[in-house]
């Protein structure tokens, strides 16, 4: 399929300053062309930072990051007007979320205000402030890191900002084979700044376009709907998926068979998929891990 070679030499340009994370790789380009965001929850130093730059840099994208820290406020985040004494008026002063790529960093440290006013932004593509509305850049993409281990200083995501990222993965650690390929070439690899864009961001639109025209037969679609309910009515669950999560569901698993390029989607991209979607959306009961749940699901609910 002709959409294969430019999404081909995205991921080769990506790979130039990233080793071995294909996998993570794949799972970001499914929310980007999907028009989600992504959540990535792991521990420092496995190369979120360097992902997030590198996808920018490698679409011509403008980048911004956000530090999120309890002092964060909301302001910090959409922007703020100031009084410009010359022209006697107030002015917009845009905050980081102006940008195609965000990274919010930590977002777990930030209060529980300050992470709502990504609320609107994440799903309206827009900000409000002092009553006027504008809109950000397109496209507008958002990956978001917390680290699971470190729960001093933090407040967790409330479900309904869980709900705004179409996928929750972790990059993990790299294989001893990776981790001495990442030493041997320091000399050789280079830096995120000499990356060189390799794909427009007209050309990243209508490849998202084309997304949404993956065939899902209406059997498959009843499949998602099947697994999303089930989550609803599962005695190990104490909340559910939302409706939210099966839309996602599906624009999700057509981003990943437009990947793979075929036109059509699969009961195995459902199955490959919906954990990383799923997962993150309800609240186990219990004590309970939320990817057992979803494998024993996948596992139980009928395929069509």
């Amino acid at each position: 399929m002709d959409h294969l070679a430019p999404l081909q030499r995205l991921r080769e340009n990506l790979s130039k300053t990233l080793v071995g994370k294909d996998s993570a790789v794949r799972l970001v380009l499914v929310a980007l062309l999907a028009g989600g965001h992504a959540l990535l929850e792991d521990v420092p130093g496995v190369g979120k930072t360097l992902l997030a730059k590198s996808l920018a840099k490698s679409i011509g994208g403008k980048f911004q990051r956000i530090q999120c820290t309890p002092d964060l406020l909301p302001t910090d985040i959409t922007g703020t007007n100031i009084w410009n004494p010359q022209s006697a008026s107030f002015e917009f002063l845009p905050g980081p979320v102006f940008a195609n790529v965000l990274l919010a960093d930590e977002i777990n440290r930030a209060t529980p205000r300050t992470q709502s006013a990504l609320l609107e932004v994440m799903e309206e593509k827009q900000v409000t402030v002092d009553g006027n509305s504008r809109f950000v850049p397109q496209p507008f993409f958002t990956i978001a890191t917390q680290n699971p281990i470190e729960y001093q200083g933090t407040f967790p995501l409330p479900e309904a900002q869980m709900d705004r990222f179409m996928l929750s993965l972790s990059l993990g650690y790299p294989t001893p084979e990776e981790e001495l390929q990442m030493l041997q070439g320091l000399s050789s690899r280079i830096s995120v700044e000499e990356l060189d864009p390799c794909l427009s961001l007209e050309e990243l639109h209508q490849l998202s376009q084309q997304v949404s025209q993956i065939t899902v037969e209406p059997a498959l679609q009843q499949y998602m709907v099947d697994l999303v309910r089930s989550t609803r009515a599962d005695n190990d669950v104490t909340l559910g998926v939302s409706p939210r999560g099966a839309v996602a569901l599906q624009r999700a698993c057509q981003a990943y068979s437009f990947l793979e390029g075929r036109a059509y989607s699969s009961p195995d991209d459902v199955k490959f998929i919906a954990p990383y979607v799923l997962t993150h959306r309800m609240i186990p009961a219990g004590g309970r891990k939320g990817e057992a749940v979803i494998a024993r699901l996948l596992e139980t609910v009928p395929i069509p």
